[in-house]
């Protein structure tokens, strides 16, 4: 996870490096910009320059990687007449640089950024939307990312958007970032956020022909668990230590136990780290599945002060203060609070799997009413600016990359297209996600961890209760979005 900024127009350089450093938490390990050159290294509070440019870029890095054959490179990067900046991870990187060196690559590369890089500029005869549209077929990933190519800008975002965009336009400039607090510290007011998929070419939105929401054939039930195991594999490849956000619950819980069964064949320390006041039920199950799977807990004992604490940067970060969005998000940072301080650059979470599997309570009425699929579609459609970006926003307040293996493109293509009756077996379904459950008991979660009911976040960490019966008695937390 990195953070990427651009700017057109009549740009200053002082505006690059100040959104840079508005959003360095984001990739707080190298700078670099691209102005009518690229300069990668730079001291943020050092770099001077009174120049002004039609179009400039930033990057700020979060290495994670530092392997023989594959590291976190510093930014932008370059090749002939194309520039790049990208945030994500490409997770078939060691399969794109395989097809570059077939097709007659001979330069070695060895990060993300490079390797989308070279295949735009392979696929690009004139026609950089094209190119990049054949780019990002072939990727696996999560990203987002800007390319120009001297002439034309153009930003883009994964299929579902995992990886944040947002944009803005005034009489003067034209700007994105990975952040809304970068576009807002050099004036911006109206923000856009730009859609999974899609491209803005020259500022003008192209849409992907088929979303991956919209694709509809017979799903093999069969499948699931060969895509949840590869899901996860491909999220941890050269890592050597991954942290889980974990409540005990079945989701944190399945992909815990996968971790584990993988762990058993590659050197991986795997660390699960739960959230909740004292007594709360996440708790109490975050002990219990920890103990069932032999993995080690950490515990954040949430306090009223430890609240009032973190508020003000949660709610700035998410820039939202609904009380739902709120709870779930010091959830996310207080324990990527705990990765951070372990050291630890990665961390898995079982968001998506709600969503995918029918896990809400509303999705009942939508059984009863035949429109399960549709609703379940419409969900995932809308997650990018939903849950995923307050996520992104509050696990990167402590510069923690979240994965996610539940909203792999692969896996949620062919789950949407599981019949409704696999996930959801009654209108008096009360623990819903069916066909997720009977997987994780059948992998080995024992029945109390894979039949545990749903407790939304805010409520079984007993976040939400501290913030309804103690902040709001004397705080008015809209105070922290001005």
């Amino acid at each position: 996870m990195c953070s990427i900024v651009g700017l057109q127009g009549k740009v200053k350089a002082d505006d690059i490096v100040k959104m840079l450093k508005v959003s360095k938490n984001r990739g707080p390990d190298s700078s670099g910009l691209f102005l009518d050159e690229i300069y990668t290294d730079i001291d943020l509070d050092e770099f001077s320059d009174d120049n002004d440019y039609p179009i400039a870029f930033g990057h700020n890095l979060l290495s994670i990687y530092d392997l023989n054959d594959r590291v976190s490179e510093p930014q932008p990067v370059a090749n002939d007449n194309l520039v790049v900046v990208f945030n994500g991870e490409i997770y078939n990187f060691r399969t794109i640089t395989n097809l570059l060196s077939k097709v007659g690559v001979e330069k070695e590369i060895l990060s993300d950024a490079e390797a989308l890089l070279y295949l735009i500029d392979f696929y690009n005869k004139g026609d950089l939307v094209k190119a990049i549209q054949m780019a990002t077929k072939l990727i696996d990933g999560d990203y987002a990312f800007a390319v120009w190519d001297g002439e034309n800008l153009a930003i883009s975002r994964d299929p579902l958007g995992v990886k944040p965009l947002f944009y803005a336009e005034n009489d003067d400039l034209k700007g994105f970032a990975s952040s809304r607090q970068s576009l807002y510290e050099v004036g911006f007011d109206e923000i856009e956020t730009l859609k999974p998929e899609h491209i803005l070419f020259n500022w003008e939105d192209i849409a992907p022909a088929q979303p991956i929401y919209e694709k509809i054939y017979e799903g093999d039930v069969t499948k699931i668990d060969k895509l949840l195991k590869l899901s996860v594999s491909k999220r941890i490849e050269g890592l050597r230590e991954v942290g889980v956000i974990f409540s005990g619950g079945l989701d944190s819980s399945y992909l815990a136990l996968l971790l584990g069964e993988i762990a058993e064949n590659i050197p991986l320390k795997i660390t699960l780290y739960a959230v909740g006041a004292e007594g709360s039920k996440d708790i109490e199950s975050a002990i219990y599945a920890s103990k069932f799977l032999n993995l080690d807990l950490k515990i954040c004992e949430v306090t009223e002060e430890m609240v009032r604490e973190s508020l003000p940067e949660v709610v700035k970060a998410i820039g939202d203060d609904n009380l739902m969005k709120v709870g779930v998000g010091m959830t996310t940072y207080l324990a990527t609070k705990m990765v951070a301080e372990d050291g630890i650059k990665v961390a898995i979470s079982g968001q998506g799997a709600d969503e995918l599997f029918g896990g809400y309570k509303r999705y009942l009425e939508s059984f009863v009413n035949d429109t399960l699929n549709y609703d379940i579609r419409m969900d995932i459609s809308n997650m990018y600016h939903v849950n995923l970006e307050r996520d992104d926003a509050c696990s990167m307040l402590n510069s923690v990359e979240l994965r996610l293996p539940f909203l792999d493109k692969n896996l949620v293509e062919l789950v949407l297209n599981i019949p409704d009756n696999k996930k959801i077996v009654s209108m008096h379904d009360d623990m819903r996600k069916s066909i997720l459950r009977k997987l994780a008991f059948e992998e080995g979660l024992d029945y109390e961890i894979a039949y545990r009911p749903k407790k939304a976040a805010q409520y079984g960490t007993g976040i939400d209760k501290i913030l309804r019966k103690k902040i709001l008695k004397d705080t008015d937390i809209s105070q922290y979005l001005k």
